[in-house]
């Protein structure tokens, strides 16, 4: 159903939508994660990434200082090797930019095959809480 879900969307986007906007690709994770095998590939994933992208972010606000804490999210697509790749955050804030730098080098777990799609979307809101 998620699929059917999918492509209402994508085919109902308005125009000067494409399938590549940063807005499709948001929904596109989020439609994976509440789809059959997202419960379980996101507790594989923060149980992975939990400690290394806390550090990553605190990382990123020192080095940006005085940072700019406002929310952002990320976007991007994991490949079935754990790489993720496609990466976009908004809005791209310098701390935004350097987190999305940073998640690049990381090995993500790798994720469940789709049948309609060769890498795994993924959306990460991010807020940075004091």
């Amino acid at each position: 159903m998620s699929t059917l879900l999918a492509l209402a969307l994508l085919l109902g986007a308005p125009q000067g939508i494409s399938a590549d906007s940063f807005t499709t690709r948001v929904t596109q994770g989020k439609l994976v994660e509440a789809g059959s095998t997202g419960a379980a590939y996101q507790k594989q994933l923060w149980d992975r990434i939990t400690d290394s992208s806390a550090a990553a972010l605190k990382a990123c606000i020192v080095s940006n200082a005085p940072a700019d804490k406002s929310p952002f999210t990320v976007v991007a697509d994991v490949a079935p090797d754990g790489k993720p790749h496609r990466i976009d955050v908004q809005p791209a804030t310098p701390v935004a930019n350097c987190f999305a730098l940073r998640l690049g080098k990381m090995t993500l777990p790798a994720p469940p095959k789709l049948p309609d799609r060769a890498s795994y979307p993924i959306e990460i809101d991010v807020s940075i809480v004091p």
